[in-house]
């Protein structure tokens, strides 16, 4: 399975749902909150070159927030992509 990881902040609703769609799907991620960080929250602009919260990346290579997620998943893509 694909190495999951995914850039928070404690406030964002939309962050909650994303990681709640993980969880459905058993998906193992590393969370990384950037609510007080501006360091981290620079590392991941720079990395999903957005500037919203939530991002996610799976092997390294960005997917989007959770309305991405979520499309990718209707679609059957996510699984490819966790390697399933």
């Amino acid at each position: 399975m694909g190495q999951v990881r995914i850039y928070t902040t404690s406030y964002c609703p939309y962050c909650r749902a994303a990681k709640a769609l993980l969880r459905r799907k058993a998906v193992q991620f590393e969370e990384i909150d950037v609510t007080d960080d501006p360091q981290l929250r620079a590392e991941m602009e720079k990395l999903s070159r957005r500037m919203t919260v939530p991002q996610i990346f799976i092997d390294g290579e960005p997917i989007g927030g959770y309305d991405d997620a979520q499309e990718l998943d209707a679609s059957g893509e996510l699984d490819r992509l966790l390697g399933r």
